[in-house]
């Protein structure tokens, strides 16, 4: 099998297409027909479904589509290795997190990026229960979570100790309160991240528990279009604190903590046990302490 063939298989899986796959190449579109059709050969299976409506995998083809994947990284890694053997300020860095652990990271990658500004850093949008996955196939080479995998191939590594936070505009009722039990907040409208977590369920159970009402009118799918509503005293919101230090500090943003909910998490760096590290990724370590 010829790492080429592969090359073409998850260009045209991507593409959807055997003339975009060509020309995206640089190739004829017979001479990456002829690439598929070898390596359906070898492998005795029908990759692409030729007759449905548009490209379709078939799932002889998804199951390569995870090797071909696993290969491209593979390549990479090569890539990066010799870049380093050759000049150890320069390589790749390339990260999992998702959006809130991507803001915890902003401080690192500057510190980072002044002391290694020929390496491309690279921040990956991965879901944190994937993560761990990811590393292990190879994907990623650190990621940033926040809950321990319980993975004894994995080493987790706390690098930063957060919490819920229950935030509200300077102008809501309750800006200037420093501490409300729970029961005072079932009036109040709640701007939700839609995105599942461990601590959605806190929230919803302890709301539960103390009988109180918990109005989620509006949803949103990112903490920044959360921040910006509460800002504009359309709502309250429980957020990551790390996302919100900034605006809390400026006065944008006001904290109140709740009486019957505190909810902490631990920030967790996250790579392979028995896999060395790049020269990137150990230096990486080295700025996170």
């Amino acid at each position: 099998m010829e790492i080429y063939e592969l090359e073409v298989f998850w260009t045209v899986a991507q593409e959807k297409s055997f003339s975009r796959a060509a020309q995206k190449m640089g190739r004829s579109q017979p001479a990456i027909s002829l690439a598929i059709q070898r390596l359906e050969d070898e492998l005795g299976e029908q990759l692409v479904d030729r007759s449905a409506k548009g490209l379709r995998v078939t799932d002889a083809g998804q199951a390569v589509m995870d090797y071909a994947r696993r290969f491209r990284s593979l390549r990479e890694e090569l890539g990066n290795s010799l870049a380093e053997l050759r000049d150890n300020s320069a390589g790749r860095l390339t990260i999992g997190a998702n959006e809130s652990t991507a803001l915890y990271l902003m401080r690192h990658i500057m510190r980072y990026r002044e002391l290694h500004p020929r390496v491309k850093v690279q921040i990956r949008r991965s879901l944190s229960s994937k993560a761990p996955a990811e590393i292990l196939d190879g994907n990623l080479e650190l990621a940033v979570i926040s809950y321990d995998p319980g993975d004894p191939r994995l080493v987790s590594k706390v690098i930063y100790n957060d919490a819920l936070a229950f935030i509200v505009s300077p102008h809501h009722r309750l800006a200037k309160r420093k501490l409300v039990p729970i029961t005072e907040l079932g009036q109040e409208m709640f701007i939700a991240h839609n995105v599942l977590s461990p601590y959605r369920e806190v929230v919803l159970h302890a709301f539960q528990a103390h009988k109180t009402p918990l109005h989620m009118e509006v949803e949103m799918p990112t903490i920044e279009t959360i921040r910006k509503l509460v800002q504009s005293d359309m709502g309250v919101a429980f957020v990551p604190r790390m996302c919100v230090e900034q605006e809390i500090e400026q006065g944008i943003l006001c904290e109140v903590k709740v009486k019957e909910l505190h909810v902490e998490r631990k920030i967790r760096l996250v790579y392979p046990a028995g896999r060395a590290l790049s020269h990137a990724a150990k230096a990486f370590l080295e700025v996170v302490g």
